[in-house]
């Protein structure tokens, strides 16, 4: 995985905790993850540099417009092909797992065919 891979799944990760309707903080991040404080912090430190995260003097972690917009892209497209995994018989923890990696080698122009099929199929 590279840097900027990791640095999406930080994103789509803040993404998922912001939605539970509390504060993110690195400790949740690092948790949620399985990763260690020290190696959040590092990741935080590089995403609030690029402009894609704020941390407030409390250490709440909010996502920039550009941070929003990157983990919701990221999230949708771990979602879509999540769901279109499982509709073609991989089991769910396969499902998730592969999903995860393929979000962020795919084309935008596959994502939006997957979607399109996706929806034909409904």
């Amino acid at each position: 995985m590279n840097q900027f891979e990791s640095l999406e799944d930080y994103l789509e990760r803040i993404l998922m905790l912001s939605e539970e309707n509390k504060p993110v903080r690195s400790i949740d991040i690092a948790l949620s993850m399985g990763f260690s404080k020290p190696s959040v912090s590092i990741a935080m430190k590089k995403l609030k540099e690029r402009g894609l995260i704020e941390i407030n003097d409390k250490g709440h972690i909010t996502l920039t417009g550009e941070g929003h917009c990157i983990a919701s892209t990221t999230y949708e497209k771990h979602k879509l092909i999540t769901d279109v995994l499982i509709a073609i018989g991989v089991s769910e923890e396969v499902a998730r797992e592969d999903a995860c990696k393929i979000e962020h080698e795919i084309s935008d122009e596959t994502f939006v065919k997957l979607k399109a099929y996706k929806d034909k199929l409904r």
